[in-house]
């Protein structure tokens, strides 16, 4: 598969510099193309993407009028969002239009209104999210009484733009301190989106609620309480998405807006079968509960692996295991293979590890094991 920072290519480059030649008047294609494809080679998508839109800043002029003018007239007419697609002699889209709204939120905030405005066109095409953080954190009350306007946009790239350009937390983007500390602003403009016509949108809101779970627990907690009551598929569906760290965390408020009450189990047993574990195989386990309970109840059965770290103490890792419906005195023997293998998320270092349940969000057994390392694992 093809690198991603390969999306700003020199094709590209040069398809930028045709489009700005068509409205800058004795725009000059080799004092543009030849400075970026210099360094292009050498840097990673993002720097790539910052390269492209200090010499886009360079190229465009001061005016903030006509530099809105040139960079919508640049834009693909296709409105549909072309994220998968390469820029052509039509105009800019996909991760091309990454470069412009970085233009626009970097060199645009003294035009606050118009700046948003060209972001929003901008969106259509791409996405907005990491550009119009700019404005979020130049003047969060003023970007957001914007943003509001656009809940009933009939494009939902736009409407899912107000969510996703919001996260407090978006993965490779700039953090939004003050909606870490304080996310109520956001929280009646989510609820507003929260059963909009696209899953796209949905799920963003979902995402934008993960968010704020990492630093508000109990909030979201309660919130997703709230929203399931008259909820149908669609929105059960956003509410567990946005719950999915609450629910690994075992969080009780959580749990229960799933009818997932404290378990009524008697706890059998928890076995490893071979508790010497070789690097690159698997450790093995057995569980065994029996239910205690007079009418049927839900189960999320995971189950965490204690890594042993390079200090020496114990990390705990939530893997997913089983859902289950568990009738009246019913007992249900659970087995389970999980691999101990290089990934390039984790290095494993050998001795004592440690093994546990975690059901319905209530820790039960605790089993050791000896991980042997016959190689090194990976970074």
């Amino acid at each position: 598969m093809e690198p991603f920072k390969n999306a700003y290519s020199p094709r590209l480059i040069s398809i930028f510099a045709q489009h700005l030649s068509k409205h800058i008047p004795d725009f000059k294609i080799s004092e543009f193309v030849d400075p970026i494809l210099a360094q292009l080679e050498q840097l990673e998508l993002k720097e790539r993407a910052q390269l492209i839109a200090d010499h886009l800043h360079i190229a465009l002029p001061v005016n903030p009028g006509e530099r809105a003018r040139i960079l919508l007239a640049m834009l693909h007419p296709d409105e549909s969002n072309k994220a998968d697609q390469t820029a052509d002699h039509k105009g800019i889209c996909g991760w091309g239009v990454m470069p412009m709204t970085m233009v626009v939120g970097q060199h645009g905030l003294d035009d606050f209104e118009r700046s948003l405005e060209v972001q929003k066109q901008m969106t259509k095409r791409f996405s907005s999210e990491f550009g119009v953080r700019y404005f979020i954190l130049h003047d969060q009350e003023r970007a957001l009484t914007i943003f509001k306007s656009w809940i009933n946009d009939p494009n939902h790239h736009v409407r899912r733009l107000i969510s996703e350009g919001t996260r407090p937390r978006l993965p490779w983007a700039m953090q939004l301190p003050d909606l870490i500390i304080d996310p109520s602003p956001m929280l009646p403009i989510l609820q507003s989106l929260r059963d909009d016509p696209s899953e796209y949108v949905r799920r963003s809101v979902a995402n934008h609620l993960n968010d704020i779970a990492k630093d508000h627990p109990d909030l979201v907690a309660k919130l997703a309480c709230d929203w399931m009551k008259n909820a149908d598929a669609t929105r059960i569906k956003l509410v567990r998405h946005a719950c999915r760290t609450l629910i690994k965390q075992g969080n009780r408020i959580a749990l229960s807006a799933f009818g997932l009450n404290e378990p009524q189990i008697e706890f059998r047993s928890l076995s490893i079968q071979n508790p010497d574990v070789i690097f690159d195989t698997r450790l093995e386990f057995t569980a065994i509960i029996k239910s205690t309970s007079q009418r049927p109840q839900q189960l999320i059965i995971d189950y965490l692996v204690h890594f042993k770290k390079a200090n020496g103490k114990l990390a705990a890792k939530v893997f997913k295991w089983s859902k289950c419906t568990l009738a009246p005195d019913e007992q249900r023997i659970l087995t389970k293979a999980h691999p101990i293998r290089p990934i390039t998320t984790r290095r494993y270092y050998p001795g004592e590890h440690r093994l546990s349940l975690r059901i319905n969000g209530i820790d039960y057994g605790d089993c050791q094991f000896n991980l042997i390392m016959d190689q090194q694992g990976t970074e």
